[in-house]
C-alpha cells in the first residue's frame, strides 16, 4: 500500500443519490476520478516500468529519431548495482489489472472516498481495483448509456 496526495478531478458516481454527482459533491463512499502521476511516479521509481505510455508504432518511429536520443538520455540515468538488481527482482512478481493499466493511459484513476470529507478540504480514500472497480466501470457505462438514448 502507498498513499501518495493527488487531485480530485471530478465526482462520477454516488449510489444514494445522482443529484450529488451534478453538483459535484464529495461524500464518504462516492467514487472520484483522480490524477494519475504521483502514482505513475512512484510505480516508475519502485518497479522501474514507465506506465501509461502509449506503444509507438514503427512508423513513428522513424519520424520521432531526434526525440528518441533526448529520452534515452533522459531514462539512462546512473543506478547503482545494488539498485538494478533490487529493481530486477520487484519486475519478476509485477502483475498490473489490464483495467488500471488503461486508466493510467487515460491519466486518470477510479478511487472511492473512505473519509467523511469535511471543511478543511481533505479527504481520504483508496484506488479501486479488483471486482470492486469492474462493478464501478460496468455501472457507469450504463450511466453513460442512458445519457446517450434520453
Amino acid at each position: 500500500a502507498v498513499t501518495r496526495k493527488t487531485r480530485i478531478l471530478d465526482v462520477v458516481y454516488n449510489a444514494s443519490n445522482n443529484e450529488l454527482v451534478r453538483t459535484q459533491t464529495l461524500v464518504k463512499s462516492a467514487i472520484v476520478q483522480v490524477d494519475a502521476a504521483p502514482f505513475k511516479q512512484w510505480y516508475l521509481t519502485h518497479y522501474g516500468v514507465d506506465i501509461g505510455r502509449k506503444k509507438k508504432t514503427p512508423a513513428a518511429k522513424k519520424d520521432n529519431a531526434e526525440g528518441q536520443e533526448v529520452e534515452a538520455a533522459a531514462e539512462e540515468t546512473k543506478k547503482s548495482n545494488h539498485v538494478t538488481r533490487k529493481l530486477e527482482k520487484r519486475k519478476e512478481g509485477r502483475t498490473l489489472d489490464p483495467h488500471i493499466e488503461e486508466q493510467f493511459g487515460s491519466g486518470r484513476l477510479l478511487a472511492c472516498i473512505s473519509s467523511r470529507p469535511g471543511q478543511c478540504g481533505r479527504a481520504d480514500g483508496y484506488i479501486l481495483e479488483g471486482k470492486e472497480l469492474e462493478f464501478y466501470m460496468k455501472k457507469l457505462q450504463r450511466k453513460k448509456g442512458k445519457s446517450a438514448v434520453a
